[in-house]
């Protein structure tokens, strides 16, 4: 059996207060990780790094306040913790919206949220990483990436830029001992899908379990899964790319969509 062991190592995850980073912060910790939860809200961050506290049985998690959609919120995020040895870049937004209504601002914030934090982040972990000799950086993508949905096409295509980043700076900490990765998830059961799939529920009439089905058959029919997964699978795919044993996955984008995605590569 695998046994993962991270120990000695701190490991910071974007956007970590619930759904899909939540999910990563508690498995890390729960592989020996010591964990910092970012998010904007103090409340919410306490609630995540109690939460953490108790799945794990550790108490050493600890969370920063500071938003790293915005450059001075990733400097404040290194300010607080100037090294680390495992960098998850979870944090993101999405949301449907035509495309001949999605005006320059949109596409800006979209760039600076889901892109730039992640960029302005790793520009920096990165460093030391390589002066150590190993390390772990991971961007949370999306099957979106390589599947643009036309309800949403800058969200499809900040994560497409995504898949670029990792790719390049994989070549760049070649030989290193840094690994660079995309994790792709494709429908989630986070609380933002969640919440989502009750609004369309109530306007159509119906159960948010039968919306969940209805949302894949009409948006996602390729889907191998059959169901929405929960943030706990997409993490343990996470955890895993943080490991010792994955240190020859790297420069790729690791898929847990439920096979979507109509490619066998």
């Amino acid at each position: 059996m695998m046994q993962i062991e991270l120990s000695e190592k701190h490991a910071l995850v974007t956007g970590s207060t619930a759904g899909i980073g939540l999910a990563i912060a508690s498995g890390l910790a729960q592989a020996g990780s010591r964990v910092t939860v970012v998010g904007r809200d103090r409340s919410r961050v306490d609630k995540a790094v109690a939460h953490i506290h108790q799945a794990s049985g550790r108490d050493d998690a600890s969370g920063v306040v500071a938003d790293p959609g915005t450059a001075e919120g990733c400097q404040a995020v290194i300010e607080a913790r100037p090294e680390v040895d495992i960098l998850v870049n979870n944090l993101g937004i999405y949301g449907a919206l035509p495309f001949f209504e999605i005006d320059d601002a949109a596409w800006e914030e979209i760039f600076q949220v889901n892109l730039m934090s992640g960029v302005r982040l790793a520009r920096h972990y990165a460093k030391g990483m390589h002066a150590r000799g190993w390390g772990r950086i991971q961007f949370i993508s999306s099957e979106s990436a390589l599947n643009i949905p036309a309800e949403m096409v800058h969200y499809g295509v900040s994560k497409a830029a995504l898949q670029g980043v990792s790719r390049g700076l994989a070549k760049v900490l070649a030989g290193s001992g840094v690994t660079v990765n995309t994790i792709l998830p494709g429908p989630t059961r986070t609380e933002g899908a969640l919440g989502m799939m009750a609004e369309l529920a109530a306007e159509r009439g119906i159960s948010v379990e039968e919306m969940e089905t209805l949302f894949l058959d009409e948006n996602r029919p390729s889907t191998l899964l059959k169901r929405f997964a929960t943030p706990e699978e997409v993490a343990s795919l996470s955890v895993y790319a943080a490991s010792p044993q994955a240190s020859a996955t790297t420069g790729t984008a690791l898929r847990v969509e439920g096979g979507i995605v109509e490619s066998i590569t």
